[in-house]
């Protein structure tokens, strides 16, 4: 379905904008990191590289965290069935960041598809990365399995990597809990 390198940047897509996106999780509000705490959340989201130890600073995390907020903007418009409106807010995404295929290598490993400048900061290469994998999921008969948690007072996403493309919700106690729900009202018109 995706290759490697690309679930790595929706993967990292997903974590920024759950991490770093207002709304709810797993039926409570959700309160995304600010100010002081921004950047460890930053730190958090992504995944970790061989590039060893690295700093996010608050210019950094702001970035990322305005970058979490327009692929939320994408996820939302493809569960509502908004195509059109996905591919107009990556594109813009995909024009704010730079976004361009690079061949780079890092010493002692292969050729490495980017989507970013060797130079460019962190958050330009995350955000142009993150968006190009959205990019090619929207571009692909895969857009279906870019998510929003269908689970009351949660509106986390996800990208569906099932063979059957019938997942639904964010995580497993939030299917455990909507299960739960359905199985009570069930029972209660029973009575």
């Amino acid at each position: 379905m995706f290759d490697s390198h690309v679930t790595v940047l929706l993967d990292a897509a997903v974590s920024l904008v759950n991490a770093l996106t207002d709304g709810e999780a797993r039926g409570k509000p959700y309160a995304a990191p600010r100010g002081a705490e921004l950047a460890d959340a930053v730190d958090a989201a992504l995944p970790r590289t061989s590039a060893g130890q690295r700093v996010i600073g608050q210019e950094a995390a702001t970035h990322l965290a305005r970058t979490a907020r327009e692929m939320r903007q994408v996820f939302e418009a493809v569960s509502a069935g908004h195509l059109d409106e996905a591919a107009a807010a990556l594109n813009a995404l995909l024009l704010s960041n730079g976004a361009r295929p690079q061949l780079d290598r890092v010493e002692g490993e292969p050729w490495q598809l980017h989507f970013h400048g060797a130079d460019d900061t962190l958050a330009v290469g995350w955000s142009a990365g993150c968006a190009t994998g959205l990019a090619i999921a929207i571009g692909s008969d895969l857009a279906g399995r870019l998510g929003v948690c269908q689970a009351t007072q949660c509106d986390r996403v996800y990208v569906d990597t099932s063979r059957n493309a019938a997942r639904q919700f964010c995580s497993t106690p939030c299917q455990n809990r909507t299960k739960a729900a359905a199985f009570r009202a069930r029972r209660a018109t029973k009575r």
